[in-house]
């Protein structure tokens, strides 16, 4: 199987058909076998009954995941991992805030051994950003970034580590989610500090990207919040 892609939901139910059927769209178009994973984090509005009720065509294979309590976006993910079979595995926000289209540079990436991870990323000049984050996330945007680079000592080279929209290969997704703690949306900065003490290369790639301002996965959360999941990151990571 070529490609898995996870798409991590909660409370979701009128976006997630038109994610599910742009996926089967771009698996199709590009010739791709694969499977559409959607993991549905604790949602009450039945998100999981409309996804299982898309159809995509018979080349292609559609899980739905779900589970009772709200856990994380981290955790949605970790699960979908676990479940993907694909030569490279990838995962895209709900909403469909990145063309899945974009995916085409993150794969080149991989499959010309430049990287074994391909990040897209918004603030790359060549990225097109269709319609911004609201001011008060682009505040909190620049504080993050600030602690992950002087703090947890993120490489600046990484413009955009929060971009929802990732591809590994199959093998290091299955090596790196195996052993992620965070189940919130800093996720993504242990995954990155595991790759690179592992030695892996991860490369970024520009994308468009319209921000979804009805957003349920990324919530606002505080810098006392944020800084206290970052500490528990690098505690755990500090006793390995």
């Amino acid at each position: 199987m070529d490609l898995s892609i996870i798409i991590p939901v909660f409370e979701e139910r009128q976006k997630i058909a038109r994610d599910i059927q742009a996926a089967a769209a771009f698996l199709a178009s590009q010739r791709l076998s694969g499977e559409i994973i959607v993991v549905d984090d604790g949602s009450r509005d039945g998100t999981a009954a409309v996804a299982k009720s898309v159809e995509v065509a018979p080349s292609m294979q559609l899980k739905v995941i779900r589970y009772n309590q709200n856990m994380g976006k981290g955790f949605a993910i970790r699960e979908g991992v676990r479940a993907a079979q694909g030569e490279y595995i990838m995962f895209a926000d709900s909403g469909l805030c990145v063309p899945y289209s974009n995916a085409l540079r993150g794969l080149q990436l991989l499959k010309s051994g430049a990287g074994e991870i391909a990040h897209g990323s918004r603030r790359l000049a060549e990225s097109k950003i269709q319609r911004p984050q609201i001011w008060y996330r682009r505040l909190t945007a620049r504080i993050f970034r600030w602690m992950i680079f002087r703090w947890m000592k993120i490489p600046p080279y990484l413009t955009d580590t929060q971009c929802g929209f990732k591809i590994y290969r199959g093998d290091i997704a299955h090596k790196l989610y195996d052993e992620c703690m965070t189940n919130g949306f800093i996720f993504d900065v242990e995954i990155i500090l595991r790759a690179l003490r592992k030695g892996y290369r991860i490369k970024e790639f520009p994308i468009a990207w319209t921000c979804d301002r009805d957003s349920r996965l990324l919530r606002t959360r505080s810098t006392k919040q944020i800084w206290r999941e970052l500490r528990d990151i690098k505690q755990a990571l500090k006793k390995e």
